[in-house]
C-alpha cells in the first residue's frame, strides 16, 4: 500500500509562512471557559472549587518553577461585608508527579488555613485596626504520597481582602497600603527553599462565558470577556527546580532542553472531611477522612470535554484512578461533533473555521468514530516510531477512536519527542518520518495532569516573539522561521515554554485548544487538511488558513500582571471597582491595549473612531475595499504594514471626513503574497487594525 507521497519542503515552508503567521494576527471574539463552576455539586461549594493551575519557569529565574492554583470562583470586589476567604475545613493540595515508575503523588504540597475574627462586635469588615475572618495558613509538604507531611511555613500570612481604601488605607480601617503592606508583605519565604504568596488576586482567565454557556452562541464582533473586574484566591509557589526534579538536579543538568528526566506532572485538588453536621446554633462542624471533591489538571478538561453525567464523578477521582471509559471523551470529544459537517456542524456556525481532517493525504477521516490512524497500527510504516505497538502504538492507535492519536495523548499522557510528533519541517510530505523536535513532555503516568518539561527554556515576556499562542506559536516558527525551518535539529523556538507545554498566565488556552480540536496539530505534523492534495508543494489550503485565522477576541487579561512573583495582577477593590470598573464594551479596560503580535504596531480599543469595518473582498488579488462607519467627524489617516511591521502603503492621510459609512480602495497588486494590517487612526490618536490577505 502506497501511503505516502514526498513534496517540496521548502516550496510549501514558503507559502506556510503566509498561513502559519494569521494565528496570531487576527482579531476577532470567542471564548470558553477554562474550570470555574464546572460540576454541578462543586458548583454548590466554591469555597472548594478549583478554577484554573498554572505553572512555568519563572521568566527572571529559570531555576525555580511557578506553581499558581486558583479557587473560589466569580468573585465580586463589592461582595461585602463578608468577603471571601479560604475554608478552614478544605486541604487544598498541589500534586507533583517526577517518576512515572513510581506509584501516585510523589510531592504534595497542601495549605491548610486558620480564621480568626478580632472584633466580633462590627458588622464591617475591618475597624480601627481590626480585622474580621483574618486568616493565616500553614503549608506542608508530603514525600511518600501524603502519609506524613514536613511543615515548611507556619503562620503565613494572608493579605485582607482589597475592600476599598477606607478599609484599607485610614486610620478607622487598617491604617496600611495594600501594594506594599498587604501584597508584597504577604509573600512568604521558607527556609528550604519555597516562596509562597496566598490571598485574593484578579482572576487572570479571560473568557466570554455568557456566550458558550448559551448552547455556544458565539459572538465574534462583540465578545465579553465575563471574568472582567472579578478575584479569585490565589495559592502560589515558587520552587527551586532542584526539589522537584525527581534526582534532585538542577536544570542546567539537562541534557538537552527537552530532556525527558526534567518532566513534571501537576495537578491541584481541594479535598473536605467525609462528615459534616449543622448544628441548631448556626454552626458547621466536620468529622472523618477528607474526600476529594474538586480538582484540576489540564484546563477545560472537566468543563468541556467530561460530559454532566460525569462531572462530579471525574472531581472525585485522581490521575492515578481514573476510569478508563473517561478515555472516550477524548479519543472522540464531543466538541469535535460541532467542527463536522456530516454531524452538527451547521448547528453551530461560530465554529465554522474549524473542519476536522475528513480526507487527510487522501485517505485519513479522523471525525468522531472513523479510523484516522488505526489502519497503520502493525504496519511497517509506523516502525520505530511512537505508533509501533512495540511502544505506545496500541494506547494511541484505536479501532473507531480517531483523537486517540492526538488530543488524548495531549491530555493524558503528555507528548514524546518521537515521529509522528515533530514539526513536518524535514519530513518531505511523510508525516511519521523523522521532524523538527518542539516538545516532549512526556510523562507515562496515565492521567489528566499538566504536564511540563523544566529543561525547555524560558521565552522573555517582552521578546517580539513572545504569544499567547505557546507551542501552537512555537509549531509555527518552527514550520516557516527561516531561524528554524532549515534544520531538523533540536533548536530552542520561542514559545516552546508555552500552554500545553505547562501554562503561562498569558495563555490562551481557550483557542490553542478549539484549534487543537479542529486537527490543527495534525497538520503540524504532516496531516495536512482534505483539500490538500497528496504531492502538491504547497499545503498551504484554504482550510489550512480557515483554521490558522481562528482566534479568540478577549485575548488578555483585563489589568496588567506583575512583572515579579507572585506574577499575578493586584484584587479589583471594593469601592473604586467593584460595579463601577472601567471596563469598555470589549470587556477590557479602557487603558489597556490589545495584544496583538508584538510588532509594535500598537493596537488598541477602537473607543469612538469606528463602530463598524469591514474588508472585501478578503483574501484579494489585485484590489480590497476597506468600508468603515464613522461615529463622529474625524480627521483620518491609514497605513499598511507588512508581517516584519514595515509600512508598504498610506492610502489616507490626514483626510478630513465626516460621520458615517466610507471606503477606500486598496491597489494590493503589487504587494507579495501575505498577511498584511491596514492602521486606521484619527487626529487624537485613536486607532483601529484589520487583516488583509494577499492571495495569488
Amino acid at each position: 500500500m502506497k501511503i505516502f507521497t514526498r513534496g517540496s519542503h521548502k516550496t510549501w515552508l514558503m507559502g506556510l509562512a503566509i498561513a502559519g503567521l494569521a494565528v496570531v494576527g487576527t482579531q476577532t471574539n470567542y471564548l470558553e471557559s477554562s474550570s470555574h463552576r464546572e460540576a454541578p455539586m462543586i458548583a454548590n461549594d466554591p469555597q472548594a472549587d478549583n478554577t484554573d493551575l498554572y505553572a512555568f519557569r519563572n521568566p527572571h529565574d529559570p531555576s525555580k518553577l511557578v506553581i499558581i492554583a486558583n479557587y473560589i470562583p466569580f468573585q465580586l470586589p463589592q461582595g461585602g461585608p463578608n468577603y471571601y476567604f479560604f475554608s478552614d475545613d478544605v486541604a487544598y493540595d498541589i500534586h507533583i508527579k517526577n517518576n512515572a515508575e513510581t506509584e501516585g503523588d510523589d510531592i504534595l504540597y497542601r495549605f491548610k488555613f486558620k480564621t480568626v475574627n478580632e472584633d466580633p462586635t462590627t458588622f464591617f469588615y475591618a475597624r480601627l485596626g481590626k480585622q474580621n475572618l483574618k486568616q493565616t495558613y500553614t503549608l506542608s509538604r508530603s514525600d511518600n504520597g501524603g502519609r506524613s507531611f514536613t511543615t515548611v511555613i507556619a503562620d503565613g500570612a494572608v493579605p485582607a481582602y482589597n475592600a476599598g481604601p477606607r478599609t484599607i488605607q485610614s486610620a478607622v480601617g487598617l491604617n496600611t497600603n495594600y501594594h506594599q503592606e498587604l501584597l508584597l508583605k504577604g509573600i512568604e519565604r521558607a527556609a528550604t527553599g519555597e516562596i509562597a504568596f496566598v490571598g485574593a488576586i484578579d482572576d487572570p482567565f479571560f473568557v466570554d462565558i455568557g456566550a458558550i454557556a448559551d448552547l455556544g452562541n458565539i459572538r465574534p464582533t462583540n465578545a465579553v470577556d465575563g471574568l472582567k473586574c472579578l478575584n479569585v484566591h490565589t495559592l502560589a509557589l515558587n520552587i527551586p527546580i532542584t526539589l522537584l526534579q525527581k534526582d534532585g538536579k538542577h536544570p542546567d543538568q539537562a541534557k538537552s532542553i527537552l530532556d525527558s528526566d526534567f518532566v513534571l506532572g501537576i495537578w491541584a485538588s481541594a479535598s473536605r472531611p467525609k462528615i459534616t453536621v449543622r448544628e441548631s446554633n448556626g454552626l458547621i462542624k466536620h468529622h472523618g477522612p477528607l474526600v476529594q471533591v474538586s480538582r484540576l489538571g489540564m484546563p477545560l478538561t472537566n468543563e468541556v470535554i467530561i460530559p454532566i453525567g460525569r462531572k462530579d464523578e471525574w472531581n472525585a477521582k485522581t490521575p492515578y484512578d481514573e476510569d478508563k471509559e473517561f478515555e472516550q471523551y477524548f479519543t472522540n470529544p464531543e466538541l469535535a461533533l460541532y467542527m463536522d459537517e456530516s454531524q452538527f456542524g451547521a448547528a453551530v456556525p461560530g465554529l465554522s473555521q474549524l473542519r476536522i481532517q475528513t480526507n487527510s493525504l487522501q485517505q485519513f477521516d479522523f471525525r468522531n468514530g472513523k479510523p484516522g490512524l488505526f489502519p497503520l497500527l502493525g504496519s511497517e510504516a509506523v516502525k520505530g516510531t511512537a505508533l509501533d505497538p512495540q511502544l505506545f502504538g496500541n494506547y494511541l492507535l484505536r479501532a473507531n477512536a480517531p483523537r486517540s492519536v492526538d488530543i488524548l495523548p495531549i491530555f493524558m499522557t503528555g507528548v514524546p519527542n518521537l515521529p509522528p510528533y515533530q514539526l513536518a519541517t524535514g519530513k518531505n510530505g511523510n508525516p511519521l518520518a523523522q521532524g523538527k523536535p518542539f516538545v516532549n513532555n512526556f510523562l507515562p503516568t496515565f492521567g489528566d495532569m499538566l504536564r511540563i518539561n523544566v529543561s525547555t527554556p524560558t521565552t522573555p515576556r517582552d521578546s517580539p516573539d513572545f504569544s499567547s499562542l505557546g507551542l501552537l506559536h512555537a509549531a509555527v516558527l518552527g514550520l516557516t522561521d527561516p531561524r528554524f525551518n532549515t534544520s531538523t535539529e533540536w533548536q530552542n523556538i520561542p514559545n516552546m515554554d508555552g500552554f500545553p507545554n505547562g501554562r503561562r498566565l498569558e495563555d490562551d488556552v481557550t483557542r490553542i485548544e478549539l484549534q487543537a480540536v479542529g486537527g490543527v496539530v495534525l497538520a503540524a505534523i504532516g496531516l495536512w487538511y482534505d483539500d490538500y492534495t497528496v504531492g502538491s508543494p504547497n499545503p498551504v489550503t484554504p482550510q489550512l488558513v480557515s483554521t490558522l485565522s481562528f482566534t479568540t477576541g478577549v485575548e488578555q487579561n483585563d489589568r496588567p500582571l506583575l512583572q515579579g512573583f507572585p506574577y499575578v495582577a493586584p484584587p479589583w477593590n471594593g469601592f473604586e471597582d467593584g460595579a463601577q470598573c472601567d471596563c469598555g464594551d470589549d470587556g477590557m479596560p479602557g487603558s489597556q491595549n490589545i495584544q496583538g503580535m508584538n510588532m509594535g504596531l500598537n493596537m488598541a480599543p477602537p473607543a469612538i473612531l469606528m463602530k463598524e469595518i469591514e474588508t472585501y473582498p478578503n483574501p484579494a488579488s489585485e484590489f480590497t475595499t476597506i468600508r468603515y462607519n464613522l461615529i463622529n467627524d474625524a480627521t483620518v489617516s491609514m497605513q499598511v504594514f507588512d508581517m516584519a511591521g514595515r509600512l508598504v502603503g498610506s492610502p489616507l492621510q490626514n483626510r478630513q471626513q465626516r460621520a458615517g459609512v466610507h471606503e477606500v480602495k486598496i491597489d494590493v497588486s503589487k504587494l507579495d503574497r501575505g498577511v498584511y494590517f491596514a492602521t486606521m487612526e484619527d487626529s487624537d490618536g485613536k486607532k483601529q487594525t484589520v487583516k488583509i490577505v494577499v492571495a495569488k
